[in-house]
């Protein structure tokens, strides 16, 4: 690292003296291999802390790390008979925990619960939307009430809506709260991208640290830019708004962004089951930019080497979840894991695991 020579608004900070132990407080990763002591999500830690677990020695080609990350976005598969199909005009557009419905029952001019009604295709029961809302406008209005009569049983409503549909491109049903979105499990749909710069051939990812004024995941990694699919704008579209919002980058460059695939992940955690298709891309930056947040969500960013990156997906918790997945997805494109790492091909496919339709 010592002979790269970068702007000096893009320095990185010092690789620490010796090989030392990072003092975080609890370790999250039961594997032994993995002997640095890592951090809680609810525990704060400094760039400085992050740096130093990049750099300690790692075996790269050990892909155990990985595949514990991919394993924390796809909990509770044991828990999908507790949840029953969310039925649109004969469309299975989401899955709803036996517990929910019971609060559900209490609005029967909106939501008709059946069970034992005969359907073999529904044997459990599901549940639909009353007959009464025919159209997308009545049925959003109708759902939205009821979200709102429930209170804190959904917090952290955002007055941002998702389109509720039974695959990705299809005209939708109506529009869900997205903060309700894993209560009723509905497919949600985001934009995820890498921005990457390449000096003297070795390159570099532009990392955020999130706002600990964020309501999910304060103060903890992410890619340079992530945004969830609303309603009525397209994916491409979004992600430019994204870019100008998380980082400031403008559209005479975000508008390069290529589109690079998608990945997925089911996650069931109680009353909440995530159906998750993440939309990736990635983005070649100019050496000399540096990223600026606009919305107050990110509190700072580092510009640091993949290989590192890497490494502190592998030995750390300090990355949002869903996020790991994206980079790791980047780190197979661009080469950083081969098909000759034990594991490669079984890796590869569980950056799908959920439904990627």
């Amino acid at each position: 690292m010592a002979c790269l020579r970068l702007p000096a608004a893009l320095a990185l900070l010092p690789r620490p003296a010796g090989r030392t132990k990072t003092p975080f407080s609890k370790p999250l990763v039961s594997n032994p291999r993995f002997t640095s002591s890592l951090v809680a999500s609810t525990t704060r830690f400094r760039w400085e802390d992050v740096m130093q677990v990049s750099h300690e020695d790692d075996d790269r080609r050990d892909l155990r790390g990985y595949f514990h990350k991919i394993r924390v976005c796809n909990r509770g598969h044991e828990s999908k008979t507790e949840f029953v199909p969310f039925v649109i005009e004969d469309q299975v557009v989401g899955f709803i925990h036996k517990g929910f419905v019971d609060h559900l029952k209490e609005f029967p001019g909106v939501f008709t619960c059946l069970f034992g009604n005969g359907d073999h295709r529904f044997d459990d029961g599901r549940v639909t939307l009353h007959e009464s809302l025919s159209t997308p406008v009545e049925r959003t209005r109708a759902v939205a009430g009821v979200i709102q009569s429930l209170g804190e049983l959904i917090p952290g409503i955002r007055s941002e809506h998702y389109p509720v549909t039974s695959s990705f491109g299809v005209p939708s049903f109506f529009s869900l709260e997205r903060a309700a979105a894993p209560y009723f499990g509905i497919k949600a749909y985001g934009v995820h991208m890498n921005g990457y710069v390449e000096i003297n051939g070795q390159k570099f990812l532009w990392i955020g640290k999130r706002s600990q004024m964020k309501p999910t995941y304060p103060g903890m990694l992410d890619h340079l830019v992530a945004g969830g699919l609303p309603h009525g704008i397209s994916c491409k579209e979004n992600l430019i708004k994204e870019c100008e919002e998380e980082a400031g980058i403008p559209r005479s460059i975000s508008d390069s962004a290529t589109s690079v695939g998608a990945i997925s992940y089911m996650d069931i955690d109680g009353f909440r089951y995530k159906r998750d298709v993440l939309f990736c891309y990635d983005l070649k930056l100019p050496a000399d930019f540096i990223p600026n947040n606009e919305d107050g969500e990110v509190d700072s960013f580092r510009l640091i080497p993949v290989d590192d990156v890497a490494n502190i997906i592998r030995r750390t918790e300090f990355f949002k979840p869903n996020c790991t997945i994206v980079i790791i997805d980047f780190l197979f494109r661009h080469g950083y894991i081969s098909p000759d790492d034990c594991g490669y091909l079984k890796l590869l496919q569980s950056l799908r695991s959920g439904d990627c339709s």
